[in-house]
């Protein structure tokens, strides 16, 4: 029985029964090309015939894993979850210019001073541009062995014949296979350059790391699957008018995801910043309405950062509604329940809301600082100086307690502040030296906070 064909979409990776001038899930024209089969040059199908045996094991079998290469960034490292596992295949994806390359290559002359025989590949720059750029940086006395390539075999032989200890490739959206009809750059080349050089990481037992261009949703441009081949995707983020650059690991095989490393770009290229908080907080001066320190929790490590929120008679019939640095949807559940459970509008006024320093946030414990960050803009009153404000919303108005509540206290406390709001249910606390204030609704803490419910 013929197989049927099936078509993919170059562009977004979309599969489609026929082939057709216009792909319906991207709406992009002629990037739609037909799938060649992997048993297409065979008339039988797979089976035990056309194959050999595999070696099979059991949980039960004792292997020491090798150990982890350290590179000497001890951020780095942290989001690595302790190092470089040996074999493992690495993404980072991150916006152009916002400082990629100059971190592997940091890491690059790091890991080569440490005895690790690194390789890096660059797609889009020559040998001296990378020369020029570690000349800047101050890292030409490092071993590292350089390379301009973007065909996938010619790189492949060099690392099989080198057997490097770790082999950097800058970008992956940059290489081609001469196995696949498309252009560089296009989700079939993607994903077979990603495909052979995970298989090869695995296979050779070298450690590669992936550079990963992002659309403009900030998504790894090409198919999504290459990010499931992968051990590990990091994603470089960062505000091109702040300094600071934060490491963010969103999948890891070999440690804790969501974990975070904290850099600031310097004209010696990326600095570590072993202490986030003072560092977020550093430009912060007396308290002001509208100004809320969150305790916020980023991966394993504790993290203060400042929220900032504005409310202003709104010009027009539609108010706006804008966030930098939070979930804009979040915002808007905020809002209504404040309105319905507290009996507070914001219709007719313009909500402006920023997370200070370029950082990003995710987790539900920022409502009650957002909350509270409203309120205090809209009131015209700021918070009592010292004081940090955590906490979930929930639809119902109620309070619900945070994760790892203690070490939040904890770096609040290192950082000089003497006063926490924070939900009351959660797991008690003692801590020397700084006064946790209770409140089990988001009515209550309006009354008490800002005098009014």
């Amino acid at each position: 029985m013929a197989k049927t064909p099936s078509f993919t979409c170059t562009a977004c990776g979309a599969t489609h029964t026929k082939w057709s001038g216009r792909c319906d899930a991207c709406g992009d024209w002629n990037t739609i090309v037909e799938d060649a089969g992997l048993s297409a040059g065979g008339k039988k199908s797979l089976g035990a015939n056309r194959g050999s045996a595999i070696q099979l094991t059991d949980l039960q079998t004792e292997e020491s894993p090798p150990p982890r290469t350290h590179s000497g960034i001890d951020e780095l490292d942290r989001v690595l979850g302790g190092g470089l596992v040996p074999a493992s295949a690495l993404l980072v994806g991150g916006d152009p210019g916002i400082g990629k390359s100059t971190l592997l290559l940091q890491a690059a002359a790091e890991f080569a001073r440490a005895g690790v025989k690194t390789i890096y590949v660059s797609g889009e720059e020559a040998t001296a541009q990378v020369r020029m750029r570690a000349k800047r940086l101050g890292l030409s006395d490092a071993p590292v062995q350089l390379a301009a390539e973007t065909n996938l075999r010619n790189i492949l032989t060099t690392l099989e014949a080198e057997k490097p200890g770790l082999a950097i490739i800058d970008s992956i959206q940059t290489m081609w296979s001469d196995t696949v009809d498309s252009a560089p750059g296009s989700v079939s080349q993607v994903r077979s350059a990603a495909h052979e050089l995970t298989t090869f990481a695995k296979r050779k037992g070298v450690s590669v790391i992936l550079v990963g261009h992002v659309t403009k949703d900030g998504q790894i441009a090409g198919p999504r699957v290459v990010e499931h081949m992968v051990d590990t995707v990091l994603y470089f983020e960062g505000e091109r008018g702040h300094q600071f650059r934060i490491l963010r690991a969103v999948k890891n095989r070999f440690g804790p995801a969501d974990e975070i490393g904290v850099f600031e770009m310097t004209g010696r290229g990326l600095e570590q910043v072993t202490n986030p908080s003072a560092l977020f907080l550093s430009e912060r001066g007396k308290p002001s309405a509208g100004s809320v320190v969150f305790a916020g929790i980023e991966g394993t490590r504790p993290v203060l950062v400042e929220l900032q929120a504005l409310v202003a008679p709104s010009p027009h019939s539609q108010p706006r509604r804008t966030v930098v640095g939070w979930d804009g949807g979040r915002l808007a559940m905020i809002l209504a329940v404040l309105e319905a459970r507290c009996g507070i509008p914001f219709a007719g006024l313009d909500v402006y809301l920023n997370v200070a320093g370029g950082m990003k946030i995710s987790e539900p414990a920022a409502d009650l600082a957002v909350a509270a960050a409203l309120l205090s803009a809209r009131e015209d009153a700021a918070l009592p100086e010292g004081a940090v404000v955590f906490g979930e919303i929930s639809l119902s108005g109620a309070l619900r307690p945070a994760p790892q509540t203690e070490n939040r206290l904890k770096e609040a406390q290192k950082l000089g502040f003497t006063t926490a709001l924070a939900p009351s249910g959660g797991k008690a606390i003692e801590t020397s030296g700084i006064k946790v204030q209770q409140m089990h609704d988001l009515t209550s803490f309006v009354g008490e906070v800002f005098g009014a419910g």
